[in-house]
């Protein structure tokens, strides 16, 4: 059981320390080193151009997409193309109106504000924030009654990057004081392979391009994921082998992982076989699902879902999420008399 959970936690969790203190360290400084999301990058390129000529920050932008994909890269980037800071936070960080006033006012002109699931900012902080992006000021009550005072603080210039893995939690008001929303994307294999390969290069790791392939087909087109089982196999290929990554090391490694040729963990393949042997195959709702798992519902729908959905193995129905045929396939499944009617 213990073996599980370590399989378990490899492509599920959010970034640990290790994960952290690494990715600083391949994270691309420029956006011309910037892999793949060609659409929202090209746009960008555009934007830093026409901030620049006006001698303006940046309108504030939204970032959007599953985690792992580069959103808190870009804003890195960001700050860095237009020659400003980054004040990096998250939406829990902010517990009260006080907290945002003091990284407000701390912010010089131009100055990056990122704040990392954005959709998670209490009600109060969120609209202290609205006047701050409109127009760059800040009321603020004290005392209350007949003693009550509103001292307003006026802000620099700032940008605002917002990140969230979950764009339809976020209230209209919100959203709609964004100048820019990009979305992002799961990465194409050959982008990938690209990132793989600088990051094996950084890392001084050896690894040919078959071995870069199948890691990068293992990775559920997410960078962030890439980086992570670059490091496993290393380990693996470090103590099992010579020290050199090909794809038959891949494949050894990653199997001692759990990570099957789709880039499913043992998370992932609970999903479905919960799914299978509990609801039929579906329909099931994502509150029922998790109960029955005995995970949170926000671990499925932000890390294992998005990805099941892409490669299709899963389908959304009006009544709840639904195993396809191809999810059958992969795992070897058989339906059930009461699921043959569905397909």
């Amino acid at each position: 059981m213990k073996s599980q959970d370590k399989r378990e936690k490899i492509l599920g969790e959010k970034e640990n320390e290790e994960d952290i203190i690494l990715n600083m360290s391949l994270r691309p400084a420029r956006l011309k080193d910037f892999i793949g999301q060609k659409e929202p990058i090209e746009n960008l390129k555009i934007s830093f151009q026409a901030a620049k000529k006006r001698k303006e920050p940046l309108e504030h932008i939204l970032l959007s997409g599953p985690p792992g994909l580069g959103k808190t890269s870009l804003a890195h980037i960001i700050a860095g193309e237009m020659g400003t800071s980054i004040m990096a936070t998250s939406g829990p960080a902010i517990e009260r109106a006080g907290d945002l006033i003091g990284i407000l006012t701390n912010l010089s002109e131009g100055d990056i504000l990122f704040i990392d699931e954005i959709h998670r900012l209490t009600k109060v902080v969120e609209e202290f924030l609205y006047p701050a992006m409109e127009n760059f000021q800040i009321d603020f009550i004290i005392d209350k009654g007949p003693y009550a005072k509103t001292i307003k603080f006026n802000l620099k210039r700032f940008t605002l990057v917002g990140a969230t893995t979950r764009a339809g939690l976020l209230t209209a008001p919100l959203r709609g004081r964004f100048g820019m929303f990009y979305h992002f994307d799961f990465y194409e294999i050959t982008d990938l392979v690209k990132i793989v390969t600088r990051s094996a290069n950084i890392l001084g790791i050896p690894i040919d391009k078959d071995g870069a392939e199948e890691i990068a087909r293992r990775s559920r087109g997410t960078p962030r994921i890439v980086n992570r089982l670059l490091r496993r196999v290393r380990d693996w290929s470090e103590v099992k082998s010579d020290g050199k990554i090909t794809r038959d090391i891949c494949l050894k490694a990653l199997k001692s992982h759990g990570v099957d040729n789709l880039g499913l963990d043992f998370i992932d393949r609970k999903v479905i076989h919960t799914m299978h042997s509990s609801y039929n195959g579906g329909p099931v709702g994502i509150e029922a699902l998790a109960s029955t798992m005995n995970e949170e519902p926000d671990t499925i729908i932000d890390i294992v879902e998005p990805f099941l959905l892409k490669i299709g193995l899963i389908k959304r129905t009006p009544r709840g999420r639904q195993l396809t045929g191809m999810a059958y396939t992969h795992l070897g499944l058989k339906k059930k008399e009461a699921e043959k009617e569905l397909f």
